[in-house]
C-alpha cells in the first residue's frame, strides 16, 4: 500500500478524515453558533473527555464552523504555568483591533482597548512589542478582581461585537490547568454576556472533572453550560472512521480486520487513528486483513510506548511513578485510594498530596470520592509493559 496516500493522520488534534460518532455535539454547536447572532442565546459547551479521544479535534471543528458563520474566533491552550489572563490578552487585543476597523463599530472598539489596557495594567500583563495606543479607561476592568474584571472586559468585547454585527467566539483547551478562581471568573464572566444578550460563545475541552470543577466553582453552571461527554466510538462509529478512509482511496479492509482494530483501540478515535496509519502502511495489498492489523499493532503500540505514553509518564517525579505503577499493578481502573495505598504499604492520607499532584499534572483524575482512573486510555497496558 502506498505510504503517500495513507489517509490516516495520528497526532495531537490532527483532524481525522471521518470525523465519526459526533454528529449531536457538532451539530448542537453549529445551531447555538447561529443563534447568538440573532440575539437568541444557547447554552455554551465544555466537552469533556480523556485523552485521545478527540476533544481538540471538536474544538478546532467548532472554530471551523463558527468563522463559517462570519464570528471573529480565539483559540487557547491552557497552559498550566501561565495564567488565563496572560494567555487572553494578545487574544482579545487582536479582536478589538479588527473590531476598530468596522466604522459601526470604531467607538465601541476603542471603549473595549481602553478596559483591556486597564485590565493589562492591573494584572501586570506584559504587552510585547505591539502595546496598546490608547489610555486605560477609568473605571472598566481596574479593580484587580479577576472576576469583576474579566465580566468587565468581556462586556466591552460583546458591545464593540454587536456594534459591528457579528459575534465573538471564544474556545480554551484543556481546561482543567486553570485555577479555581480563573475558572470562576470565565464562568461568571460567560454568564454575564448572556445576561445582557451579547454575541459571545464559549467552548472548552478539559479531562471529566471539569464538570464537578465548574460546579464547585459556581452553583449555577449546570444551567450555563452543557457537558457533552467525548468518549470512545461505538462499534458503528469507529467502523466507518476506519473503513470509509480506506475506501475513499479506492482500497478495501475486511470487516474481521475492522473487528480487531476495534477490540485493540477500544474505540479510541487516536488510537483508531494510530492502528489505520500503521495497518495501511504494512499491508502489501487490498484487501487489507486480519495479518496485516496483527503486525499493526505490534508497531502501534511500539510506537504509542515511545512517545504518547513515555512522554506523560516521564512528566512524573520518582514517588509519583511509584503510584501510578502501583494503580496499574490492580489490573484496570477505576482504582479506589485505599487498594493503591495498600500497595504501596503507605497510610492513604499521607498519599493525599502526591496523589493531587498526579491530578494536577493531567495523569490522573478522580469523577467520585475514593476513585481514580489514568486520564490516558490504556495507560495501566503501557506501565505493565514496560516497568
Amino acid at each position: 500500500m502506498d505510504p503517500v496516500r495513507n489517509p490516516f493522520a495520528p497526532g495531537a488534534g490532527s483532524q481525522p478524515p471521518e470525523l465519526a460518532g459526533r454528529d449531536e455535539i457538532i451539530n448542537d454547536a453549529n445551531i447555538a453558533l447561529q443563534r447568538v447572532l440573532l440575539g437568541r442565546h444557547d447554552k455554551s459547551q465544555i466537552l469533556l473527555g480523556l485523552r485521545g479521544t478527540g476533544k481538540t479535534v471538536l474544538l478546532n471543528k467548532i472554530e471551523e464552523l463558527a468563522e463559517s458563520h462570519h464570528h471573529l474566533t480565539s483559540f487557547i491552550e491552557a497552559p498550566d504555568d501561565r495564567r488565563l489572563a496572560d494567555s487572553l490578552y494578545p487574544k482579545i487585543q487582536q479582536v478589538l483591533r479588527i473590531l476598530s476597523t468596522v466604522e459601526a463599530a470604531k467607538s465601541a472598539a476603542h471603549s473595549a482597548l481602553g478596559a483591556l489596557r486597564s485590565f493589562a495594567s492591573v494584572f501586570r500583563i506584559k504587552m510585547g512589542d505591539v502595546s496598546i495606543s490608547v489610555d486605560p479607561k477609568v473605571g472598566a476592568a481596574d479593580s484587580g478582581f479577576l472576576e469583576s474584571d474579566l465580566s468587565d472586559l468581556f462586556v466591552s468585547v460583546g458591545k464593540a461585537a454587536q456594534s459591528a454585527g457579528v459575534a465573538w467566539t471564544l474556545l480554551i483547551d484543556e481546561l482543567q490547568y486553570l485555577s479555581k478562581e480563573e475558572l470562576s471568573a470565565l464562568i461568571v464572566a460567560v454568564h454575564r454576556v448572556n445576561q445582557k444578550k451579547l454575541p459571545i460563545m464559549f467552548f472548552g475541552a478539559g479531562l471529566p472533572q471539569i464538570a464537578a470543577l465548574t460546579g464547585d466553582a459556581k452553583s449555577y453552571s449546570e444551567r450555563l453550560f452543557n457537558f457533552p461527554p467525548v468518549g470512545p466510538l461505538n462499534e458503528l462509529a469507529a467502523s466507518s472512521a476506519i473503513e470509509q478512509p480506506i475506501q475513499a482511496e479506492g482500497e478495501s479492509i475486511t470487516k474481521d480486520a475492522i473487528d480487531m482494530i476495534y477490540e485493540k483501540t477500544e474505540g479510541y478515535p487516536y488510537f483508531l487513528q494510530e492502528w489505520g496509519f500503521q495497518v495501511w502502511n504494512l499491508a502489501d495489498r487490498s484487501p487489507i486483513n486480519k495479518d496485516d492489523v496483527e503486525k499493526a499493532t505490534l508497531e502501534a503500540l511500539r510506537r504509542l510506548d515511545a512517545s504518547f505514553f513515555r512522554v506523560r509518564f516521564e512528566r512524573l517525579s520518582p514517588k509519583e511513578r511509584e503510584y501510578v505503577i502501583a494503580m496499574a499493578s490492580l489490573g484496570n481502573g477505576p482504582y479506589r485510594s485505599f487498594d493503591v495505598a495498600a500497595v504501596l504499604g503507605v497510610d492513604m492520607q499521607k498519599l493525599g498530596p502526591r496523589r493531587a499532584q498526579i491530578i494536577h499534572k493531567g495523569m490522573i483524575y478522580s469523577e467520585a470520592y475514593g476513585d481514580i482512573d489514568f486520564t490516558v486510555p490504556m495507560f495501566a497496558g503501557f506501565l505493565n509493559r514496560n516497568t
